[in-house]
């Protein structure tokens, strides 16, 4: 993510652990920014994964699970079924129609 400047003209105070704020300070010296800069690059990640929904964990487990139910192989008892696909698609044909 990139950092862009702007004005700032508001101001936010809250309290943290010092574990939260020396993570916070690292981060800033890693990447040779400010940690106000750290803080406007969290809060702005944290704001547009809200807005596109992508923080419902729960929700996605959901969806995998219920795709995952849906893909992969087909359980039959006859391993050559795909082999002599063709020829049951006709015999079955044959039935149904009398040809």
């Amino acid at each position: 993510m990139r950092y862009t400047y702007y004005m700032k003209t508001e101001v936010y105070i809250w309290r943290v652990s010092t574990d939260v704020k020396t993570g916070l300070e690292r981060e800033a010296r890693r990447r040779k920014i400010s940690l106000s800069a750290v803080l406007d690059l969290a809060a702005e990640a944290w704001l547009k994964k809200s807005i596109t929904g992508d923080d419902d964990e729960e929700e996605q487990r959901r969806l995998h699970q219920a795709a995952r139910e849906c893909f992969g192989s087909l359980a039959g008892g006859d391993p050559l079924r795909s082999q002599n696909a063709g020829q049951a698609v006709r015999q079955r044909l044959r039935q149904r129609y009398g040809r």
